[in-house]
């Protein structure tokens, strides 16, 4: 944090907030990757004149199109209708998670992690591992139990979604940023998906001082196992990007390789998610464009880049055609945060951030 001015620092977290929920908002219309595949996606932006996407999704046609719908939340997500932001889980994670560093610190442990949850979400809003681990918190057990009994979803993308408090709050030390990711996803995954949080915190904590973001990549993974499934899928990824292939050429030949594992697994949507940063190369529109139109987890995979977009360019940076909609508002299903101001949570962000214990 010592290489970042206060100013600078704010300006980067913000950007991350801001990044996330617009890039969370960009994908959810279209949250469904075994219906809205990247071909898909793509043939939605032809048929309402979007490509090249320079914004949030458009609507529907008015006289509609078989094939085409989109989530029942898209009038609250889609282009000139947005009014703030909509609920969503990805979101709920990451207020979660500050509220649990400012009540318990950055010494918390698993079990604080899921007392948190039974304190202050919902149980109807959880979903695949995580909604299992609940489950088996309000049963009795307790961590690892929590994450392996009962639960075919362990190497699932929920986890890694609530991974970027711990970045933001460990500017320039993905170590640590991992360190703190691993205790929370711990509570729900194993394998990949645990490895999927610790590679995302250190990805957005390395982005506050990385030169790029290939450097930022380069940097988290460090913090998972080389042999891992995913760590092999980055660095293909990252080999297919450097040897020049095209990006829409790039995700057929990674698909091949995991698309068996379904479109929630963390291994495929971090192919996606590293694609979109890469070919995104540093502009903020182009990488969660990039990232959405990529399919699978959209909403997730787009608020994820997002927020490593937004922490490189800082919140100035971001075109105002992703932020002004946001009315820097965000709704939540997290006990007292519901129309919290998305500032005001950056800034209880920056204090924590500031924090040397």
């Amino acid at each position: 944090m010592g290489l970042l001015k206060h100013s600078e620092l704010a300006d980067r977290i913000l950007g991350g907030w801001t990044g996330r929920i617009a890039g969370n908002m960009l994908g959810k219309p279209v949250e469904s990757g075994d219906h809205w595949t990247s071909e898909r996606i793509d043939a939605y932006l032809r048929l309402t004149d979007a490509l090249p996407l320079t914004d949030y999704l458009p609507p529907p046609p008015a006289a509609g199109a078989d094939g085409f719908e989109l989530r029942p939340e898209w009038p609250q997500c889609v282009r000139g209708r947005i009014n703030g932001s909509c609920r969503d889980d990805d979101i709920d994670y990451t207020i979660l998670g500050l509220h649990l560093l400012e009540t318990r610190g950055f010494a918390f442990t698993t079990e604080q992690v899921g007392e948190h949850w039974l304190l202050r979400l919902p149980y109807l809003q959880t979903f695949t591992a995580e909604r299992v681990a609940y489950r088996n918190l309000a049963n009795g057990l307790k961590p690892p139990l929590t994450a392996t009994y009962d639960n075919p979803y362990q190497e699932w993308i929920g986890a890694l979604i609530r991974a970027d408090v711990y970045g933001w709050t460990s500017p320039g030390d993905p170590r640590r940023a991992a360190s703190l990711a691993r205790r929370d996803a711990a509570l729900s995954h194993t394998g990949n998906g645990v490895y999927g949080a610790m590679w995302a915190a250190a990805l957005i904590a390395a982005a506050f001082t990385a030169p790029d973001v290939r450097s930022a990549l380069r940097a988290a993974l460090e913090r998972i196992p080389a042999s891992s499934r995913l760590a092999r899928t980055v660095r293909h990824t990252t080999a297919l990007y450097e040897a020049g292939v095209g990006w829409s050429d790039a995700l057929a030949e990674l698909a091949k390789e995991n698309g068996s594992l379904g479109w929630i697994h963390t291994v495929p949507n971090a192919a996606v998610l590293t694609a979109g940063l890469l070919y995104g190369e540093g502009d903020f529109t182009r990488t969660v464009t990039l990232t959405v139109r990529g399919g699978l987890d959209t909403d997730s995979n787009g608020a994820t880049a997002g927020s490593v977009a937004g922490v490189l360019c800082g919140a100035a940076a971001i075109p105002p055609q992703w932020s002004q909609p946001l009315r820097d508002r965000v709704r939540s299903a997290v006990a007292g945060f519901d129309h919290a101001r998305i500032s005001e949570l950056a800034e209880r962000t920056v204090r924590l951030a500031t924090l040397t214990g």
